[in-house]
């Protein structure tokens, strides 16, 4: 795969001048997209993948409604055959939302089979839904009765299982197919990322002592929406001590004068691409020697690991040949080296040498996959820590970075 070059900028006024907003041709993404869902059920053997995670069906067919609220009810799901229509169950009266989109066959109404939609009945619709699935299975498998799912609830499962289904895990299909990024995507990509940076300009803008942590980040949010972006995965901006240890997400504290600010941006912006960046600033002060000598070694933590990565590289090598944690920030470190991201985090997670042997396990970096790549640097029991991270594409050969905004040169000053 060859790396997008056109800006973001450029592909805008493109979008402009064909009449459209988008910076590139949607339909084409779309199209790609539910191609590689295709070509993953033709190697898996299966009739077909049926889709309840909200970023897969957004994945397989662009198709959104209240994504958030949708991703914890049971409410829609797709249908995507091997050979075969590609049916999307949606929920309400909501068909008019993807009207004109390229790959949806069918739409009809989801059958809804949860304790909050069914209540009692909630056995009896799970047999109606798990009836339904089973005569499409029927109609377009050419007398396969194996099929992929990826989430859903017990009484569907159990439901579906027995309507005489072979029922496989449909995840890691679905994250095969999303690893590799096509052109179009990197752009859309490079849109959210924009975004994301607006936001970390006015964070950075907003930055003094007396506002609190969710004032700070709510600047973030508003930036993101105020672009179109979609939703913030996480809270991930704490500050002083509540930096070390990492994973506290942003409160009421007020910051105060010479605090580190750390945080990660989870940002899941226009067209659903995410932006997942992280800084560390010094509130309107220079930093100390100790915050200086925290930063310095998550800078070389971060470079070090980075230039490792290219095409070929093995996920046990870039374990075994990252930067060797010292002692005193062992029990801080981050859990991984990096990961995967397209919508959202995505295969692959690249664990640290440390923890490599337990939780780890092995493939191959391939061109056209997007890698973050994290440092956390703190002492155990020490009072702050650092946390960057930075967005990576992976080229022919070597790496090229998709976020643009500055690491804060005035810790080296």
């Amino acid at each position: 795969m060859t790396s997008t070059r056109i800006s973001v900028a450029e592909a805008v006024q493109r979008g402009a001048m064909e009449g459209s907003k988008a910076p590139v041709d949607l339909d084409k993404v779309r199209r790609d997209r539910l191609a590689n869902v295709h070509r993953q059920l033709a190697r898996s053997d299966l009739a077909g993948i049926l889709l309840f995670d909200q970023l897969n069906v957004r994945y397989a067919i662009d198709a959104t409604n209240m994504q958030v609220w949708c991703l914890h009810n049971e409410v829609r799901y797709c249908f995507v055959a091997t050979d075969g229509p590609v049916i999307l169950f949606e929920f309400g009266h909501s068909d008019h939302l993807t009207r004109g989109y390229p790959g949806i066959s069918e739409r009809r109404p989801a059958r809804a089979a949860t304790y909050f939609t069914s209540g009692s009945r909630v056995v009896e619709h799970a047999r109606e839904f798990a009836r339904e699935i089973a005569d499409v299975v029927r109609e377009h498998g050419a007398g396969n009765r194996r099929i992929g799912i990826d989430r859903m609830g017990a009484d569907l499962y159990h439901a579906l299982a027995n309507e005489n289904l072979d029922i496989h895990d449909g995840f890691a299909l679905m994250e095969e197919a999303r690893k590799i990024k096509t052109p179009e995507e990197i752009v859309l990509m490079r849109c959210s990322i924009e975004a994301s940076e607006k936001g970390i300009r006015a964070m950075r803008e907003n930055l003094r002592p007396g506002i609190t942590e969710n004032a700070l980040w709510a600047k973030l949010h508003e930036a993101n929406i105020a672009e179109g972006g979609e939703w913030i995965e996480t809270r991930l901006l704490s500050s002083g001590p509540r930096t070390n240890p990492w994973m506290q997400e942003c409160s009421m504290r007020v910051i105060e004068k010479g605090d580190m600010v750390s945080f990660d941006t989870d940002l899941v912006g226009p067209y659903g691409y995410c932006s997942d960046i992280s800084r560390a600033w010094i509130c309107d002060a220079r930093p100390t020697n100790e915050q200086r000598r925290l930063y310095m070694a998550a800078m070389e933590q971060l470079e070090h690991n980075k230039e490792l990565l290219k095409p070929g590289l093995s996920f046990r090598e870039w374990a075994e040949k990252s930067w060797p944690i010292p002692d005193e920030f062992l029990a801080v470190r981050y859990g991984i080296i990096a990961h995967g991201v397209g919508l959202v985090d995505e295969y692959p997670i690249i664990c640290q040498r440390e923890d490599f042997a337990e939780r780890g396990y092995d493939g191959i970096i391939h061109p056209g996959m997007v890698l973050c790549v994290e440092s956390l640097v703190g002492a155990e029991g020490g009072r702050e820590a650092v946390k960057l991270e930075q967005q990576l594409l992976v080229t022919e050969t070597g790496y090229e970075r998709l976020d643009t905004y500055p690491m804060d040169e005035t810790w080296t000053s």
